[in-house]
Order: C-alpha cells, then structure tokens, then sequence
C-alpha cells in the first residue's frame, strides 16, 4: 500500500507543476470575476479527469482505439482553444477594475458555460487522455483497492492544488488596473493560440 501512497503523490505533484491553458484561463476568471466562476470553471476539469480516469481503468482496451482519433481529437480540442483565444483577443469585453470591485453579476447560464468550457478544454486534451491511461497502463497489476487510493490521492492533491491557486489568484487581484486587466486577457488569448497552434502542429506532424 505503501507504493500505491507514493504513486499517487507523486502523480498528483506531477500534475501540479504542469502547465497548460487551464491554469491561465483559471487565473483569469478568478481575477476578472471572482471565486464562484473560477469555481464553476474548475469543477468542468475535475469531472473530465474523473470521467477520463474511470474510463482509462474500466476500459484499457480502448487506449488503442483512441490512438487511432488522436489526429480528430486533437484537430477538435485545437480549434477549440483557437476558437477561445480569437475571442479573448478581438471579441471579449473587458470590465474595468471600477466594476470589478462593485462586483460582476454573472448569470447561471453564464456559469454552465464556463463550467462545459473548462470540461471540453481537459476532454479534447490529447495529452490528459495519454496521462490518464498511461497511468492506467502502469497501475493494470494493482489492486483496486490500491489503484483507488493511488487516483484519489492524485485527484485530491489535484483539487487542493487549484484551490490554492484560485486564493493566490485573488490576492492578486487587489493590486490590479485597469492596463493589467487588458494585459491579462490579451496574455490568455495569446496563449490559448500558441497552445492551438502547437497542439495542432503535434497531431498533424506527429510521425507516430
């Protein structure tokens, strides 16, 4: 047991320091618009993970049926992000910190968006699927009492980890202006390119 207990820490901190175009979007929505769109955001991810880790352990056999769409999967979770970072780029509207500070009011559909945002981002993924059943792959001889606290280890360091980083977020939003809030988005939308663009470029040039 003592194996699977390092397992799933050290999977869970290797998931902490990646980095990826959920940690910024994060970072921005709990500085443009407070705890509960951040929250709602983050909850999407968890349950893609938790989807794609029940997935990746019921069935392995399915890792290359998969491999076989990682060109679509890719194609489609690119053009995604694409998608997202033209609009923080041209279209999005930014708040000034003036109304950011008497507080947004974001409506439930808003919410339910941002929560099917952050679930499609992780889902169409390549590199979480790959994660989650490699993980699987390495854990096919556990138990599954092990492999139980192998992933729920991880997923809780996980979930703690994005906690932490939405309270560090809000610290940060004390010191904002009104230049740093455009700085901020137009950061998140270039970097949503840069992630489509090499996400893309991975799949199509990918020689295996």
């Amino acid at each position: 047991m003592t194996d699977a207990v390092l397992t799933g820490l050290f999977l869970g901190l290797a998931l902490i320091f990646s980095v990826g175009p959920v940690i910024f979007t994060l970072i921005k929505l709990r500085i443009n618009y407070g705890l509960a769109p951040a929250f709602y955001f983050i909850s999407g991810v968890w349950l893609s993970d938790l989807l794609w880790i029940l997935t990746a352990n019921f069935f392995s056999s399915l890792l290359g049926q998969l491999n076989a769409y990682k060109t679509t999967i890719g194609l489609l979770g690119g053009i995604f992000l694409m998608t997202l970072g033209i609009y923080y780029l041209f279209f999005k509207k930014y708040h000034t910190k003036e109304e950011l500070d008497a507080g947004v009011q974001i409506g439930k559909s808003t919410h339910i968006r941002l929560f099917l945002t952050g679930f499609f981002i992780n889902t169409l993924n390549p590199g979480v699927i790959a994660l989650w059943f490699a993980a699987a792959a390495q854990t096919i001889q556990n138990t599954n009492q092990q492999k139980l606290v192998i992933f729920g280890l991880c997923i809780s360091i996980t979930v703690l980890a994005d906690i932490l980083k939405i309270n560090l977020a809000g610290k940060l939003r004390r010191k904002l202006t009104n230049r740093n809030i455009i700085i901020i988005n137009r950061a998140a939308g270039i970097l949503f390119v840069v992630f489509a663009v090499a996400l893309i470029a991975g799949v199509l040039f990918s020689k295996e």
